[in-house]
């Protein structure tokens, strides 16, 4: 597994449209119908990645409890399914079904939504504002599997609530994790 960084793609920049299947609803969305006038969470995830898999549990928690003040959630999985099959999905909808995700979790078949995000990474996070301008992208928070520390989604949360509140976010982080796999 080779660990990549995010891309720090420039803060302001407007959140790309797209229109995917969602893995437990089977329905398609589009960034229109996920937003939030207060702050949306758009997470780039896969099912095989380890840092996904250790930082699963603290993204369904912090959805959980974001969701209850109008923060909406979303995750994409960009992968090539047929050379990591494990990713394809009907493995993503096992996932979110057995991990209950709180969020629609979207399949990016051509990985053109991963492209125009500028996605490198899994798990990568952006957080977008009320008017879908950039305002956060970066890292869970500085755990990753066998690093001893333990989850707590601080710097997430500390960039939705800033968000939130209309307070800048001093220090970004790039997330880390697996390549996403290109085709």
């Amino acid at each position: 597994m080779a660990m990549t960084e995010s891309t720090m793609v420039a803060l302001g920049s407007k959140a790309p449209n797209f229109h995917l299947e969602d893995v437990i609803s089977n329905n398609y969305l589009s960034l229109d119908d996920i937003k939030s006038n207060k702050a949306t969470v758009i997470m780039f995830i896969c099912n095989h990645c380890p840092f996904v898999i250790h930082v699963n549990p603290e993204l369904v928690k912090i959805a959980n409890e974001y969701k209850n003040v109008g923060v909406s959630f979303v995750a994409i999985s960009s992968n090539d399914v047929e050379n990591y099959p494990e990713d394809a999905p009907d493995k993503m909808s096992i996932v979110a079904k057995v991990l209950k995700f709180p969020f629609p979790y979207l399949y990016d078949k051509r990985q053109e939504v991963a492209k125009a995000y500028d996605a490198a990474c899994t798990p990568d996070f952006y957080v977008f504002d009320g008017d879908l301008k950039l305002f956060y992208r970066g890292r869970l928070d500085d755990s990753r599997p066998g690093n001893s520390v333990p989850l707590s989604g601080k710097d997430l949360r500390t960039a939705i609530d800033a968000c939130l509140e209309g307070r800048k976010v001093e220090k970004q982080y790039p997330s880390m994790g697996c390549n996403i796999k290109w085709k």
